[in-house]
């Protein structure tokens, strides 16, 4: 498939910019080499100075003057709640209630609720710029690792900033759809699904938009979301409904769909019959029975996608759907900022965005001390895990994120991270502190040794006769109970060999061996639904649980799937 000429043309006239962000970029990181504690602490005082004059600042007496000591005593190490009743301030237009008088709010971004109920995160335009910076930085990075990159199209998952308008008139939804809406004509073109697309309620009507528009170009260099489920969602979909795709291309999906005022007739202008591509797709599929994703995007290079904690449970199943492929993972942010920029290939582990946010950390160790060990960036060890704490443009001051990272290494004077998991994703029945990350480890050697394959799992504690642990799975073919039971052995040897504490309590018979329960795929949408309801996150942002250490999660669970009175194997 030949590159049109337009985008070459185009990537001859992005050439200036990326290599002003290549210049940036290599600033940032000699930067973040050789200065790490110097800007960490020069930002601290520009970030006091941003919002000072607000209510908080005032409330608890901060100045740019005071020093890194002051600053620690007079602001406790917080969580949301901390600022719950200002953020219900600036809600009703009251944004000095955070922010300082030149520190202007452009939106509240929904966080998923992976902790906690749904929370509104003031996103500034300060906090904006920076943002788009550390992508930017990330981005030119990869295309210096891809030079093929700049005369392709980019297939960008996003979700509406606009979901919703707070008392005050501000929109409340997900940054990403904030950053598309603003993005230029000349960028914007490079985007193959328009910043319309997230607007869409409907999550059916959605994916069905996004499936006819990525598929009707050849020309897609990239695909970027966070999570890889969506992706791996995706592609299930148009193999499933191979037929039902073509004809939205072949027709022009809007031809059925009505959609009012700008949204509408942006996406008519984009959507429009094209019987050439879907003649094409039909002649593969007559061909080879199929369409696999070389066929579709014979350009496609890299899949950016989140590949730490969690996440790690969907790679493996990405890379069989996709073989050939580059899977880059692009930092460790949420939204509450970004926190970390990979700038090496098949890790997860980045940078520390050093300028930023300004980051403080408590050892794991520590986590559970009245007047815990915090420790600076340039403080940290190599091979020890972390709670991550953020002070933002957004106004929050030592914020705990709950996210659980390892330090890998260094870039100098910077820490290299990777993400293990969050905090609140950690069980504990009788003192073996059972982390998400370990359960992902050993499902997936599990699942290599026993030849088994499943697409979604989670670990919960049950008590039944005695205490232990229950494997809920999706497998999408039929499995002996025999395997079933290899299988949980195998997770349960896993486990054992992951975490000391584990095994002894096995050992001393104060834990039960492992459970397995199948439950259907209809039962793990229903569940994704009912988190999805209770968070008021997107589904791009939903992390699924693979470990929930609510001992009560097998009733929640088996309630959400109206399953409460049945028996789950």
């Amino acid at each position: 498939m030949t590159i049109p000429f337009r985008y070459k043309l185009r990537s001859l006239l992005g050439r200036p910019l990326r290599r002003s962000l290549s210049v940036g970029r290599e600033r940032f990181l000699a930067l973040a080499a050789t200065a790490t504690p110097q800007v960490q602490r020069a930002l601290l005082r520009d970030l006091l100075q941003l919002n000072a004059g607000s209510r908080f600042s005032d409330d608890y007496r901060l100045s740019p003057q005071m020093s890194l000591q002051e600053f620690r005593h007079a602001v406790p190490i917080t969580d949301y709640e901390t600022y719950r009743p200002y953020v219900d301030r600036m809600a009703v237009g009251e944004h000095n209630a955070l922010l300082g008088a030149g520190n202007r709010l452009l939106m509240f971004a929904i966080t998923s609720g992976t902790t906690s109920q749904s929370k509104l995160i003031p996103v500034t335009s300060r906090f904006l710029a920076d943002y788009r910076t550390g992508w930017q930085t990330w981005g030119v990075g990869l295309y210096s690792r891809f030079p093929e990159l700049p005369d392709l199209n980019v297939v960008q998952i996003a979700s509406s900033h606009r979901k919703f308008l707070t008392e005050g008139g501000t929109p409340c939804g997900n940054i990403s759809g904030l950053v598309a809406s603003m993005q230029n004509p000349v960028v914007r073109s490079l985007y193959t699904i328009p910043s319309g697309v997230a607007e869409i309620a409907s999550p059916e009507l959605k994916r069905r938009m996004t499936l006819a528009l990525a598929m009707s170009d050849p020309c897609v260099g990239m695909f970027v979301t966070a999570n890889p489920s969506t992706l791996l969602q995706l592609m299930e979909h148009f193999q499933s409904q191979t037929d039902s795709v073509l004809r939205d291309i072949q027709d022009g999906l809007m031809r059925f769909v009505t959609l009012p005022g700008p949204l509408g007739r942006q996406l008519r202008r984009r959507l429009r019959p094209n019987p050439q591509r879907s003649r094409e797709l039909q002649s593969i599929v007559a061909q080879r029975g199929s369409l696999r994703v070389c066929d579709i995007w014979p350009h496609l290079k890299v899949l950016a996608v989140w590949t730490g904690g969690s996440a790690r449970a969907w790679v493996g199943h990405l890379q069989e759907m996709c073989a050939g492929l580059d899977i880059c993972d692009h930092g460790l942010h949420a939204s509450e900022g970004r926190m970390t920029m990979p700038v090496h290939p098949n890790t997860s582990a980045g940078v520390l965005e050093v300028s930023t946010h300004y980051f403080e950390f408590i050892p794991l160790r520590e986590a559970d001390s009245a007047n815990p060990i915090v420790l600076e960036a340039s403080e940290l060890e190599e091979g020890e895990e972390y709670y991550i704490l953020l002070t933002t443009s957004s106004g929050f001051c030592r914020y705990n994120i709950r996210d659980v990272v390892r330090c890998v290494g260094f870039h100098g004077l910077a820490p290299l991270l990777e993400f293990r998991h969050k905090g609140a994703h950690i069980s504990s029945i009788t003192g073996e502190k059972l982390s998400e990350s370990q359960v992902v480890e050993a499902v997936q050697a599990a699942q290599v040794h026993c030849g088994l394959s499943t697409s979604l799992f989670t670990l919960t504690p049950e008590w039944d006769d005695s205490p232990g642990y229950t494997l809920y799975l999706d497998l999408r073919r039929e499995t002996e109970s025999r395997q079933l039971e290899r299988f949980a052995a195998e997770v349960e040897a896993q486990l054992c060999f992951r975490n000391e504490e584990y095994r002894e309590k096995r050992g001393t018979g104060r834990l039960r061996p492992v459970q397995t329960r199948r439950l259907p795929e209809s039962a793990w949408t229903a569940l994704l639904q009912t988190r999805l309801q209770k968070s008021g996150g997107s589904l791009e942002q939903y992390k699924h649980p693979c470990l929930m250490p609510d001992p009560d999660f097998r009733k929640v669970f088996l309630q959400a799937c109206g399953l409460l009175h049945s028996d789950p194997t």
